[in-house]
């Protein structure tokens, strides 16, 4: 408790503690092998002579660890890291119970495991996942078989019936609903979804922010016992841009619906579409093609499906890419933005259109790092609001009208709007 809920005097500051008491508490209940001694590590009022009677399991350290490191796709100092931290501590804390079920398992197998699985201190909660999931500790058990003939469990119903691809929704947000997620995920034997295990909330949590999908292939053989569904499945929950394998684990959805599931893509595009309300107002700012719910519809969707959605009040977009292998067309329609004062495109275009030039309150224009676009049009020179370009990293040559209408090279691809008040 000392080393990790206590803050630290450092000179004459203060170092905040790494974990609230409750954190650590769960992470030391999540120990298969810590021994609690009948004391109950979810009272929030637990004293310090209370936990001396806790024995400490071998494997509390490395949850710790895993808690307070968690894998990020953003790195220290990117926009949205902190943000990004966050989310996956809470749904570290939301998949606890699957990580200390592999514990359990791990502990009992362990001999049985390579010699390079058998240190936890090399493993992380996905690693440790694939290196016991073929063990059991319990038998399996079965669903009522009258379930099994129903096309559709209660509580949930067909949202799409192709060739190759069936779609279950669900948005009952009561006990039908709950018993329908249950089903579908097997029980969370078939899955690790949380929201498919008996007994926990994390089904209410869920359902209460937006419906859930679960997608599978109706003719595949290969099926679970318990249930009769084909043992790879998949579920989407929209509002908190989850999109798992069985195994709970985020698969590309842009790169899914572009491929193997494109006869599901227009079924998903109302689902998408609810989440552009972010980018209403006055900024649009996407960060990759596959972060958001703004940056998945632009990678499946467009820009001119996006633009047609998003109010004309907008002053500013700023769109980086992230995937070099996805680009994108500017439409015609981002003329109506008649208000818009910032355009920023970072790797993501091969061409910038003359039409650009209508956007008549534009004050800055960035093209960095697109390294096929290699024109820059002649009228942006002459665009009265404008003082700023960047177009440095692609293959463009500066217009020669840029020179001769006043503007300044500050570097190479840099210019700048001489004015008479800067003089």
């Amino acid at each position: 408790m000392d080393k990790f809920v206590k803050p630290k005097k450092k000179g004459d500051k203060t170092v905040p503690a790494k974990l609230k008491p409750s954190e650590l508490f769960m992470l030391i209940d999540a120990d298969p092998t810590s021994r609690k001694n009948e004391v109950d590590l979810a009272d929030p009022n637990l004293s310090k002579e209370d936990m001396s009677k806790v024995k400490v399991g071998e494997y509390t350290p490395w949850l710790i660890k895993q808690y307070l490191n968690p894998t990020t796709e953003r790195a220290f100092g990117e926009p949205g890291f902190e943000q990004e931290v966050r989310l996956m501590k809470e749904r570290f804390m939301e998949d606890l119970y699957k990580v200390t079920d592999d514990l359990k398992k791990f502990h009992r197998f362990k001999g049985r495991l390579p010699v390079e699985q058998r240190d936890i201190n090399k493993l992380s909660p996905d690693s440790l996942f694939d290196a016991v999931k073929d063990f059991d500790l319990t038998m399996a058990t079965t669903s009522k078989a009258e379930r099994k003939q129903l096309p559709v469990h209660p509580g949930a119903e067909l949202g799409y019936e192709g060739e190759n691809w069936r779609v279950i929704k669900i948005e009952d947000k009561g006990q039908k609903g709950k018993e329908a997620a249950c089903f579908y995920g097997g029980n969370n034997q078939e899955t690790r979804w949380c929201t498919s295990a008996p007994g926990l909330q994390w089904f209410d949590r869920y359902i209460n922010k937006g419906p859930l999908y679960v997608v599978y292939n109706p003719n595949d053989t290969q099926v679970s016992p318990t249930t009769g569904l084909p043992v790879e499945r998949y579920q989407f929950h929209f509002p908190d841009n989850q999109f798992m394998d069985k195994n709970d684990h985020q698969i590309d959805l842009v790169k899914y619906l572009s491929g193997p599931m494109a006869e599901l893509k227009d079924y998903f595009k109302p689902e998408f579409a609810k989440g552009l309300t972010a980018g209403s107002g006055t900024d649009l700012k996407i960060d990759g093609f596959q972060h958001g719910s703004i940056g998945k519809f632009v990678g499946l969707y467009g820009l001119e499906e996006l633009f047609a959605a998003l109010p004309d009040t907008l002053r500013q977009i700023k769109i980086k890419n992230r995937d070099s292998d996805v680009t994108i067309k500017i439409p015609k329609s981002i003329t109506r933005f008649k208000n818009l004062q910032h355009l920023v495109l970072v790797g993501c275009i091969d061409e910038l259109p003359d039409y650009i030039c209508e956007l008549e309150n534009l004050n800055i224009l960035g093209v960095m790092n697109n390294p096929k676009l290699n024109r820059i049009p002649d009228c942006v020179a002459t665009m009265e609001s404008l003082d700023f370009i960047n177009f440095k990293d692609t293959s463009a040559q500066a217009p020669s009208t840029l020179a001769a209408n006043g503007w300044t090279e500050m570097e190479t691809g840099m210019w700048d709007k001489f004015t008479e008040d800067e003089d």
